[in-house]
């Protein structure tokens, strides 16, 4: 493996593993915040991919924009979505067992599967890369790498630094980190928790949805993309420590690190690799890496 090769695996490690940490960190907010067991989270992922699919001509037409006037009004869909499936379903689940809600979440999933296929079929779509970024820098002679992937890689550095910055030096971080601990004392300090929550978990699902919409151009848009997204992230999320941000940008850096290197090196055991890694990180720190 010569140098530009070896680059080229570690740009896409750092892409995936950001894209993880964009999806993953939504689902610590809702698990490890409010306690929520959410089997619909990659669901909300792969809502957000068919919406830059379906809203792309709409939005042409009727607004005259392009990729990022798609982007904004599929997240401002995927907030609404949010904050109205809290309201009637997810608001109701706090104080139940995680049975029932991996029932209802799972129900969920079952209905959003439905309703795409009968919105949108049961075929698989392409998405177009905006013109500006569809492009390739040379690496070598021979190599390249797209521009769009480091697009990617950019928006969620940024997005990673935004939710930082919320979590750690803002009024409503610290509501968020005291609802979090307790959430009894939080309402008696005249904090509204329930409005709190919704816009926690309407963020969550934000998040998951413009994860979708970012990497269709380079996934494409098929049924059932939101599985194997669910399981990675819940793996992320158990490696980096519930309800920990610091700890899913790290587990996806590492997740995307052995995924990577795992296809191209061992690739005859390269599905069960990041599983090894998951078993080993517990049995070194049964909670996690950390615990914020």
């Amino acid at each position: 493996m010569d140098f530009a090769i070896f680059f080229i695996q570690c740009l896409n490690a750092l892409q995936y593993g950001l894209l993880l940490f964009l999806i993953a960190s939504g689902l610590t907010l809702i698990f490890g915040i409010m306690g929520v067991i959410n089997l619909a989270h990659g669901s909300f992922y792969m809502l957000g991919a068919y919406m830059s699919y379906a809203l792309a001509p709409m939005v042409a037409s009727i607004l005259g924009g392009g990729f990022f006037t798609t982007l904004l009004v599929g997240l401002i869909f995927s907030v609404i979505l949010g904050y109205l499936l809290e309201w009637i379903f997810f608001s109701f689940l706090y104080e139940r067992e995680h049975l029932q809600q991996v029932l209802m979440t799972y129900g969920l999933i079952l209905v959003f599967e439905e309703l795409r296929s009968i919105l949108l079929g049961d075929d698989v779509h392409s998405v177009e890369t905006p013109k500006f970024l569809d492009v390739s820098i040379p690496l070598n002679a021979v190599l390249t790498y797209p521009l769009y992937r480091l697009f990617m890689s950019g928006i969620c550095l940024v997005l990673a630094l935004g939710m930082w910055l919320v979590f750690k030096r803002t009024r409503l971080g610290m509501m968020i980190r005291a609802g979090t601990s307790n959430r009894e004392m939080v309402q008696s300090l005249g904090i509204d928790i329930t409005l709190l929550y919704r816009t926690v978990f309407a963020s969550g699902v934000a998040l998951a949805a413009f994860a979708g919409m970012i990497s269709a151009p380079v996934s494409s848009v098929y049924p059932g993309m939101g599985s194997s997204v669910l399981i990675i992230c819940f793996v992320v999320v158990v490696i980096g420590g519930i309800g920990s941000i610091r700890g899913a940008m790290l587990a996806s850096l590492l997740v995307g690190l052995v995924d990577t290197f795992g296809k191209l090196l061992l690739p005859q055991i390269s599905g069960m690799l990041v599983y090894v890694l998951m078993a080993f990180i517990l049995l070194w720190r049964p909670n996690g890496l950390f615990k914020d």
